[in-house]
Formats: structure tokens, C-alpha cells, sequence
């Protein structure tokens, strides 16, 4: 297995360092305990003066061992395997399985690169990550852990396996608003990198991710269905969704948000497609004609009085006299 699936506080889809890189992270870290343990021993060589020999050569050993092994040892494990070298240079130091390491996998890196480091100058080291197919020295191998990259070229992502054919569409009343983006993003790299995993972590990788996305969504896995095929479909599922959504939101701003063309001020305006008005009886006691309908929006006018259009005067208020026929 060349590239890792990690555990929980680690990012998935690494890739073992090479000696390269981490010798140059061990150089930067021997440097930076080197300055401190020089600091150290001017600051107790000034303080202990008036002591013999011997306490002065006990506090020595205690000093270049607190410095130059505790210090990495504490460092790696509060920074889970992150040093000021690696740090720099874009490394970590990861379980076997991918996880991130504890103080007991510190302890044992740190005293044995004491030996195969600070003993033999680096060379016990160099020849056991040449040697080794992941580039792992000999503290990696007796602690289980490995070193890898953290830091992968953009653009080597992979693209998410499409999930069986009678699964798409399954879970479409799936509730996945409880699901975090960090199980989104396991899942996704998980997938990406399943085919290059051994068949046993594969397996155990897909039933824990499995079981977590059913704990977020509070339904089991359907029967008969692979932990993988189920990742795979959940996320085609909620891929699905984001389109729709996005699809969506882009619809209601082109409606929105369209340039509406007016008609041109003018003192005759140009209809588009004018369609002509039907004229319509206007039912009255002084109608006498047709009167066209208004244009929507608009309320329609009263028919003109008789005479009014000869300066004449319009009719008069019932009086109750009803002329001769």
C-alpha cells in the first residue's frame, strides 16, 4: 500500500516520504536541538561551577538526553508526529494502519534514532530507508509507524468511483444534514483510494466509515448491500443534490435578475406583436355605440355624454317626466 488511508486526525489519501526529504527534516530538527542543548549547557555549566565533577558530568548526560531525546519525543507526540522539520518540509509520522501516533510510538522512535541517528551520524538510518519499499528507518519499523507526506501535488486527485447502477437513486429520502464535512471528506478519499488498499483494511475501512454515516443518519445499511457500494451511492446521492440545489439557485436569479426591454418613450409607442382589441358593447342608458377595451392595467374610460362632443350640454338628472314616444 503506497498511498494511506488514515485515521482520525489524519488527513487520507498520503503518500510515504522519501530519505530526501526526510533528511532534510532531520536536519532541521538536529539543528534546532543542537542551538537548544548548547543553550542548556552554557546555562548550567554557569549555574552548577561550585559542584564536583561528577555531578557536573550526571547533569550533563541528564541534560543531552532530556534535549536531544525527550525533546522529540515530547514534541511528536503533542504534535501527533508533526516536528519543526517535518512541519517545514510537509511530513508526518502515522501509525501502520494510518492512525496518529501515540507517546509509546514516540518513545521508541526517539530512543532509537539515538542510536541509528545521533550514533552513527545518520548512516544506520539512510541504509534501512534505502532498503526499506516506504523509506522507513529502523525507529519506524520496532514503533509501527511510518513517515508520509502531507503535502500532495493539487491536480493528482481522483475522481469518486460511481456507485453500482441499482443503487443510484436509492437514497433519495436519505436525510444527510447531520453528516460533518470531515466523514464527507473520508468517505470521498476513502473511495478514491480504495483499489490500492490490501482487501482487509479496505474492508474494515469501508465498515467503520460505513457505520459512522449510519450513526449521522440514523438509517441502517439496506441488506445485501456492500459498505462500499453503500459509501459510493450516499455520496453520488448527495452529489446529485448539490446539483439540483445549485441548478435551482441559478434559475431563480436568471428570472430575477433578466434585464426586462421596455418600449421606447415616444408619443406612439410600438406594441410587440400588438394584437387588436375586439370591441365590446358598453351596456348603458346613453351608450349608443362600442367603446374598445382597455389594455390591461389600465381602467377603462366612460363613455363620452351626448352632445359633449358638440359643446352641447350632457343630460340632466331624472326628473320623473318621460317624454312622449
Amino acid at each position: 500500500m503506497n498511498e494511506l488511508v488514515t485515521g482520525d486526525a489524519v488527513v487520507l489519501g498520503l503518500q510515504p516520504a522519501r530519505l530526501p526529504s526526510r533528511a532534510l527534516a532531520i536536519a532541521i530538527d538536529l539543528a534546532v536541538l543542537l542551538t537548544v542543548f548548547v543553550l542548556f549547557s552554557i546555562g548550567l555549566a554557569v549555574a552548577t561551577v561550585t559542584l564536583d565533577e561528577a555531578a557536573t558530568a550526571a547533569i550533563a548526560v541528564a541534560t543531552f538526553l532530556l534535549v536531544l531525546v525527550g525533546g522529540p519525543v515530547a514534541v511528536e507526540t503533542l504534535s501527533h508526529g508533526r516536528s519543526l522539520g517535518k512541519l517545514a518540509c510537509g511530513l508526518r509520522v502515522v501509525r501502520d494502519d494510518g492512525g496518529p501516533i501515540r507517546f509509546r510510538h514516540a518513545l521508541v522512535r526517539g530512543a532509537m534514532g539515538l542510536v541509528e541517528i545521533l550514533g552513527t551520524f545518520g548512516v544506520v538510518g539512510s541504509i534501512a530507508s534505502l532498503v526499506s519499499a516506504r523509506g522507513r528507518r529502523l525507529g519506524d519499523v520496532f514503533a509501527g509507524t511510518l513517515v508520509v507526506r502531507e503535502r500532495v501535488p493539487a491536480g493528482r486527485a481522483l475522481a469518486v468511483p460511481p456507485p453500482p447502477p441499482w443503487l443510484v437513486g436509492r437514497f433519495g429520502q436519505l436525510d444527510l444534514s447531520g453528516v460533518p464535512d470531515g466523514l464527507w471528506l473520508a468517505i470521498r478519499q476513502y473511495l478514491t483510494r480504495m483499489n490500492q488498499l490490501d482487501a482487509a483494511v479496505r474492508g474494515s475501512m469501508a465498515e467503520r466509515l460505513a457505520t459512522d454515516l449510519v450513526v449521522r443518519t440514523g438509517v441502517p445499511v439496506p441488506a445485501g448491500v456492500p459498505a462500499a457500494a453503500y459509501l459510493a451511492a450516499v455520496v453520488n446521492e448527495r452529489q446529485t443534490r448539490d446539483v439540483r440545489r445549485v441548478a435551482a439557485a441559478a434559475g431563480r436569479a436568471g428570472r430575477t435578475g433578466a434585464p426586462v426591454a421596455w418600449p421606447a418613450p415616444g408619443p406612439s409607442p410600438v406594441l410587440v406583436n400588438p394584437v387588436p382589441a375586439a370591441p365590446v358593447p358598453v351596456k348603458g342608458e346613453h351608450s349608443g355605440g362600442w367603446a374598445v377595451e382597455a389594455p390591461p392595467g389600465e381602467a377603462a374610460a366612460p363613455p363620452p355624454a351626448v352632445g359633449a362632443d358638440m359643446g352641447q350640454p350632457g343630460p340632466q338628472a331624472p326628473t320623473g317626466f318621460a317624454p312622449p314616444a
